[in-house]
């Protein structure tokens, strides 16, 4: 019943930059905590970066000054805007969301699919 789709992925070369979207649909009636996760195989799902409905960040600290999280809470959406991208940066970028569906209950954690960066040196 919710969907989070991310988008923005794909090929840059290294110092270049890319913009994840991730746009949450379905039967929502709020949206907490969104958030940024990476992957490369082999290895866990690592924090990149969150933000609070109201808007207050965290960030991993080797991104810090490189890359910079927001959202619309009108779109439910979550952008990840990333730059100066080393070929380290190179994972599957998964989207969270914290989301209430229904009155009584918490919010669950949703994911999506995941977008390919891959940071060429």
């Amino acid at each position: 019943q919710v969907q989070l789709v991310e988008s923005g992925g794909g090929l840059v070369q290294a110092g270049g930059s890319l913009r994840l979207s991730c746009a949450a649909s379905g039967s929502i009636l709020s949206i907490n905590d969104m958030g940024w996760y990476r992957q490369t195989p082999g290895k866990q799902r690592d924090v990149v970066a969150t933000i609070t409905r109201g808007s207050s960040t965290n960030y991993a600290d080797s991104m810090k000054g490189r890359f910079t999280i927001s959202r619309d809470n009108a779109k439910n959406t979550v952008y990840l805007q990333m730059n100066s991208l080393k070929p380290e940066d190179t994972a599957v970028y998964y989207c969270n969301a914290k989301i209430l569906t229904s009155y009584g209950s918490p919010f669950y954690d949703y994911w999506g699919r995941g977008t390919q960066v891959t940071v060429s040196s």
